[in-house]
Formats: structure tokens, sequence, C-alpha cells
């Protein structure tokens, strides 16, 4: 199961957050972001990309200046969850046409649609490249309607 899914970028600023197991409270969120940033930006490229962290595992993966990092439980499969990231940047790739930083940062709230559809509660819910992307696109519409 999921823990937390974090986005954040090489100066520690968190862009994006989802909290699957609630933590105590907002500075206890805050100071576990900044220790996993921590973590994973000082860690060296010939280590793996997991981290036995407290009670879970971290599975992170960098694209270009953005760290997207997962919380598992200790048990599960690190490899999966390795493809989850990468499905998703493909997702916010193929929605935004070429995703930078700011796409997330302006349009975060479909970010969070993306994210939802994928993932929820917790567990992936659809692993259809195709079949998320035409959710967000009816629910677009239905927004405009």
């Amino acid at each position: 199961m999921i823990r937390f899914f974090l986005l954040q970028n090489r100066a520690g600023k968190t862009r994006l957050s989802k909290w699957y197991v609630a933590a105590s409270d907002d500075k206890e969120k805050a100071r576990l972001e900044a220790e996993i940033h921590r973590m994973v930006v000082s860690r060296s490229k010939a280590y793996t990309s997991f981290i036995e962290f407290m009670n879970y595992k971290l599975v992170y993966r960098r694209y270009a200046g953005l760290f997207f990092t997962i919380a598992v439980d200790v048990n599960d499969n690190e490899l999966a969850y390795l493809e989850t990231i990468h499905l998703f940047v493909e997702l916010l790739d193929k929605y935004f046409s070429n995703v930078c930083e700011l796409d997330i940062v302006f349009n975060f709230n479909k970010v969070y649609s993306i994210l939802d559809e994928y993932i929820l509660a917790g567990e992936i819910s659809e692993t259809s490249k195709k079949e998320i992307l035409e959710r967000i696109k009816d629910l677009e519409k239905r927004e405009k309607d």
C-alpha cells in the first residue's frame, strides 16, 4: 500500500503531496517532507532508488529537476512502484505535452485529478494511460457543461 506520494524540486519545494495514511499533523508532514528531501537529494546515483525509512520504504526517481517519491510498506515490490512513478510521469507528459515544473505548479488541480484517477486510497486503481486520460478529458468536458 502506498503511504504517501511526494513530488519535490531540487530546492526542496514540495510541488505535490498526497497522503493516503494520515500523519499526526501538518508540522509532522513538513518535517517528514524535509527529511525525505535531504535523503533523496544527497544520495549518490551509485545506490539504488530504494531507502528504508522509519517503518516503510521510500521508492524515488528523478526526472530533470523533480524528485518523485512514494512511501510504501516494507514488504511491497520496489520495482512495481518504480514503474508506478514512471507511468505517472508518462501520464503528465502526455496530458501537458512535454510537462515541466511550471505545468505542475499552475495546474495542480489537474495533476491531482490525474493522480486520483491512477491511485485511489493508496492502491493503484487503473494502469491504462488511455483510460486515465479519457476519464480526465471526460471530467473536463463535464466541468464545462
